[in-house]
């Protein structure tokens, strides 16, 4: 039913392992095969691009459906529909951010302050343009391939570029005059093929794995049993989405009570559970959340 288009590079294997974890599983003869298949019936056609390409051919309708970032959607003013954002990165659940950046030692503090005829390497030439003049500076753009920050000094003034924690622009001795745009990865779909009711109910049914797979990363499900006289206390220590499971146990004086936590906490909260009269503790690996 659906063409799919992912990404390749930086995001291909952070998006794979998604995949993997909402039941999607990619399959492909090589990791270099442009061409792979999901088992899932509401998927015809896989292909895996480079993220900038995939508004475009989306929009095109080449691909009913298609993953890449905000920053490549903005890039090429694609025609698509947004099912929504995906927070995942290459490296953290992050967004990257679209930044102008000068030399640590350059006089320029803001955006107005770059003189006319400023040389700006990046690789989003639209965007930067649009931006730029925007502010009114008149600039010189130039479509950079790759090693954007090395171009400070001798090829640009001013590059931008992409950054998700900063330490590449850090270590290049940048620093960073405006942010033009914060990118989430997003789920895209082209407009004709969004229309369809079928198609629509199927990118959404996929938009639900991916989300709820998203939604269960770093989180456990933690089950015990606890008496009636601490009940209270344990029951106050305990985080929810909404309020923790409780239930009698049969033939006892006792409650079994489940709720799921974030991951992080858990070396504290068990022995704390311990300590406050809960016994048969069981910590539960999550692999989707769906609310």
């Amino acid at each position: 039913m659906l063409r799919l288009v992912l990404p390749k590079g930086s995001l291909e294997r952070a998006t794979l392992e998604l995949f993997e974890a909402a039941d999607l599983a990619v399959a492909r003869s090589s990791t270099v095969d442009y061409k792979a298949t999901i088992a899932d019936p509401r998927v015809v056609d896989v292909r895996i691009l480079r993220p900038q390409e995939i508004p475009s051919y989306v929009a095109e309708g080449l691909y009913d459906l298609g993953i890449t970032g905000r920053d490549w959607i903005e890039e090429t003013s694609s025609d698509v529909v947004s099912l929504g954002e995906l927070h995942y990165s290459k490296a953290t659940a992050r967004p990257i951010k679209v930044v102008l950046a000068v030399a640590d030692d350059s006089p320029w503090r803001k955006v107005g302050d770059l003189p006319a005829g400023v040389r700006v390497s990046t690789e989003y030439p639209e965007l930067t343009r649009r931006f730029l003049a925007e502010h009114g500076v008149d600039a010189r753009v130039r479509l950079s391939h790759g090693a954007t920050e090395a171009k400070i000094p001798d090829v640009a003034d001013a590059v931008v570029e992409i950054t998700e924690t900063g330490r590449a622009l850090r270590a290049a001795k940048l620093r960073i005059l405006d942010t033009i745009l914060v990118s989430f990865t997003e789920l895209i779909a082209n407009a004709d093929a969004y229309a369809d009711p079928a198609k629509r109910h199927a990118m959404e049914q996929l938009h639900t794995l991916l989300q709820g797979a998203l939604e269960a990363r770093g989180k456990v499900l933690v089950k015990l049993n606890v008496g009636e006289d601490d009940l209270e206390a344990v029951i106050a220590m305990l985080p929810a989405m909404k309020a923790p499971t409780v239930s009698k146990l049969f033939g006892a004086g006792g409650y079994a009570v489940e709720t799921v936590v974030p991951k992080t906490d858990i070396n504290i909260l068990i022995p704390a559970l311990s300590d406050a009269g809960a016994s048969d503790i069981i910590e539960v690996p999550l692999s989707k959340i769906v609310h």
